[in-house]
């Protein structure tokens, strides 16, 4: 018989969830990159002709992959909290095991264009459910100390699944087969096999079973990461944590009116913060530097195809190493921090290549090819985990799964605007592109100076009073966050009773977890 979690407990346990929430986002990561290398080569074009010298196809069909993911995260804000985030999870594998066994079968003369299409939008569907439940999942099992690594390791596992997908492609396109593209395509079905295997024997959230009044399971999650008896002092204390958090949001009575309420919990604020970190992300550039890099190498820049599948690798390789960085830093320099230094990487960047490109000489535009080297190394080490990390923490327990979904939504709305104008962009006004991505960059730094918290080393209760401490004193809630002192468990509990979250046990005789609000 096999043990309760494969008999992990503790860090173990902790580990082997880690793992695959970064294998969700490692399968991200290759099939955000493996289209790169696919959508102009000759032999997918002769597949399905309709993307041969077409920009606008070629936009098409690679950015309506995010249409389902768009879809796959909708699906999550309906229906997440009834299925729980383990089984949200699995469900988006097995979803794209599907989506990528019809994009494989698809062959010239049987309608290829339409089941490639469609082939898109499944596997688009089940990433939409992961990118929607993963980074809640793991926000809700690690321990304070180490929640920004952990979800920063995830979001930097994106970089690492691109490289492989940037790598493999170059590697099968000596092969001058089919092979050059339904190999890449089938691969992702590694990943998601190794994410179902081991959900099946992993805890589910313990909050999450909390919520649905699942006390004994919920307890014992509790103690299993944190290798513990069930009775224990630290068991028992977090768990009343949770309790009381829950009581103030009146638990288990969640609507969706409940995303655009303000009060002492700023839930629509919190959303918005969330869901603009998700946003800025897409309409600064990345994807367009990810998804299409040797065509811009190819049509920018005017190196051959097989120059720009190398240099779109070694551009892969920057982005992974300089996605390790953040988890080193985002502890010390925190969430604030690193957002703005990143978009002052990602202005100058995206300035250096505008410029580059405007003489229109080959020598000039090597230049360019170092903007865009510059920008995937700010991007990578700031902007590519920080939005997973942002709204899964911001929010509170009563709308996370909720609101981190509507984060994941604005992701994929963007980010298939994004995919789809890049090369008509390239192809209609040049390095006006460049101008364009720029500009934005330059229009996110007062809005992330004003709004932006800081919540580095904060448990997901303490980031509460932080809105209750702002609303309250009439102050911004970035000072609220500077001012508000680093929380034991203990004070978390009086603190909560400070704001009224729950009623004081020594008032009432009750005991902590009543809610004065509900």
């Amino acid at each position: 018989m096999v043990k309760q979690y494969l008999g992990l407990r503790g860090r173990s346990l902790q580990f082997a969830i880690s793992f695959v929430c970064t294998t969700g986002f490692l399968l991200f990561g290759y099939d955000q990159g493996v289209m790169s290398g696919i959508i102009t080569a000759p032999e997918f074009n002769r597949e399905i002709p309709e993307t041969k010298d077409n920009s606008t196809m070629q936009g098409f069909v690679t950015a309506i992959y995010e249409i389902g993911c768009l879809v796959g995260a909708v699906f999550v804000l309906i229906v997440g909290e009834r299925l729980g985030r383990r089984r949200s999870i699995m469900t988006g594998a097995f979803i794209m095991i599907a989506g990528v066994l019809i994009q494989v079968t698809a062959y010239s003369g049987h309608q290829s264009l339409a089941q490639f299409v469609v082939g898109r939008i499944v596997t688009g569907l089940g990433n939409g459910m992961n990118t929607s439940s993963i980074p809640t999942y793991q926000a809700e099992c690690a321990k304070t100390k180490n929640r920004g690594l952990l979800i920063c390791i995830e979001g930097g596992s994106i970089a690492f699944g691109t490289l492989i997908s940037y790598w493999l492609n170059y590697g099968v396109s000596f092969t001058k087969t089919d092979a050059v593209w339904r190999f890449p395509i089938a691969f992702q079905i590694v990943f998601a096999i190794i994410m179902i295997v081991f959900m099946l024997f992993l805890p589910e959230s313990p909050r999450w079973l909390l919520s649905k009044d699942l006390d004994r399971e919920g307890t014992e999650v509790i103690a299993a990461l944190n290798d513990a008896d069930i009775d224990s002092h630290v068991v028992q204390t977090e768990k009343r944590v949770i309790l009381d958090s829950m009581a103030a949001s009146a638990k288990n009575k969640a609507t969706y009116r409940d995303l655009f309420t303000g009060g002492k919990t700023q839930h629509f604020r919190r959303m918005l913060i969330g869901a603009s970190s998700q946003l800025m992300q897409q309409i600064g550039g990345c994807n367009a530097v990810i998804y299409y890099f040797p065509i811009l190498f190819q049509e920018s820049i005017g190196q051959t195809r097989d120059m720009s599948l190398i240099m779109g690798g070694v551009n892969m390789i920057v982005y992974a190493i300089f996605a390790t960085t953040s988890w080193f830093i985002i502890e010390r320099a925190g969430r604030r921090k690193l957002f703005l230094i990143g978009t002052i990487g990602q202005m100058t960047a995206m300035t250096i290549t505008f410029c580059c490109l405007i003489p229109g000489t080959q020598g000039a535009a090597k230049g360019a090819a170092a903007g865009l080297f510059l920008y995937i190394a700010s991007f990578g080490a700031t902007w590519l985990p920080l939005p997973w990390l942002y709204p899964a923490e911001i929010n509170p327990l009563r709308t996370r799964g909720k609101a981190n979904a509507v984060s994941t939504i604005t992701n994929w709305l963007f980010n298939f605007v994004v995919v789809m104008i890049t090369p008509i962009m390239i192809d209609r006004i040049g390095w006006g592109t460049y101008v364009f991505f720029a500009a934005i960059n330059a229009s996110f730094l007062p809005f992330i100076y004003l709004f932006y918290p800081e919540t580095r080393r904060r448990s997901l209760e303490e980031i509460d009073f932080i809105f209750a401490k702002g609303f309250e004193e009439d102050i911004s809630y970035v000072r609220a966050a500077k001012e508000l002192p680093l929380l034991s468990a203990e004070e978390v509990e009086e603190y909560a009773v400070r704001y009224g979250f729950v009623i004081d046990s020594r008032e009432d005789g009750k005991g902590s977890g009543g809610s004065k609000d509900a």
